[in-house]
């Protein structure tokens, strides 16, 4: 199956969440066979990552959506876990600072977008300010934006500009060498019930459950449809959106880390030639070495 098709939504239709599948597909049950093609990814991906980051030309942003308990965290450490820490930059966006509040909502986000050479992730990120912040438009009121006193300025006019803001900002990183990666990893509500009382039930998960966690899942429903506008109003050819089924992590992190590879493989990517003069200091380097006595 190719991931990168199969899951790839360009904003030419309505995504309607509720018609997308969380369930791996069918023919993919062998657990075993997808840990060991996601070795081989990883595998693959350290060696693009090599030369993404030898070349320094072009950049890699990585952006994770989701609800909470969908495997933000675990995908990132599983399938980034054959790459140099000196490449790979982890940026997890919290509820901003008095200081970022000051700025505007995109100030804190472009102050962390990686380096060209390196892969950048964002788990959760710009995004949020179009996700929670609709569902709670409160906390656009209380950041003091403008003329807004009131939850009804918060409205769809509101967050039309927002939907066009993003996708002016991913077309700026993408005219500066960047490849923009958005996967919104797509879980059931049932799914999210039975990982919430995992972390329940097993001591040494219990640090990861927050009793905010249940708060917002009584929002689902309203996290849905604002997911599905948000996704629909930025997707488009240049950077798609990419919705995987997650309620199985092991088959999220296999069409993940597919999706990166092909992505990358696209690129031009290749070490550094060096030039004549160059070559001649190394060929001049390594006689020096040779004449030395051990």
């Amino acid at each position: 199956m190719n991931f990168e098709k199969q899951y790839r939504y360009t904003g030419k239709q309505t995504l309607n969440l509720t018609e997308q599948a969380t369930a791996p597909a069918a023919e993919y049950t062998d657990e075993k066979v997808i840990k060991n093609q996601i070795a081989k990814n990883i595998k693959q991906l350290t060696e693009l990552q090599g030369k993404l980051y030898a070349q320094d030309r072009h950049g890699v942003l990585i952006i994770f959506q989701a609800m909470d308990a969908a495997g933000k965290d675990s995908m990132i450490a599983h399938i980034m876990s054959g790459i140099n820490p000196q490449g790979c930059v982890v940026t997890s966006f919290k509820q901003p600072t008095s200081n970022e509040v000051a700025h505007d909502y995109l100030w804190r986000i472009h102050n962390q977008v990686p380096k060209r050479g390196m892969i950048g992730i964002f788990n959760r990120s710009y995004y949020e300010d179009v996700l929670v912040s609709r569902v709670h438009p409160n906390i656009i009121v209380n950041e003091h934006i403008g003329d807004i006193e009131s939850p009804e300025q918060v409205n769809d006019d509101f967050f039309n500009r927002r939907f066009k803001d993003l996708r002016y900002f991913e077309d700026y990183l993408q005219h500066n060498g960047y490849t923009v990666l958005k996967f919104f990893l797509h879980m059931s509500k049932a799914e999210q019930k039975q990982r919430f009382i995992r972390r329940i039930e097993i001591p040494s998960h219990n640090w990861k459950f927050s009793a905010a966690d249940i708060r917002e899942r009584q929002y689902w429903d309203d996290y849905q449809r604002v997911y599905d506008e948000a996704i629909t109003n930025t997707a488009t050819k240049s950077v798609p959106w990419y919705v995987i089924p997650s309620d199985s992590k092991w088959y999220s992190r296999l069409c993940v880390s597919e999706i990166i590879n092909q992505r990358l493989g696209q690129l031009p990517l290749a070490y550094p030639s060096l030039d004549a003069d160059n070559q001649a200091q190394l060929k001049t380097a390594l006689e020096q070495l040779d004449r030395e006595n051990d």
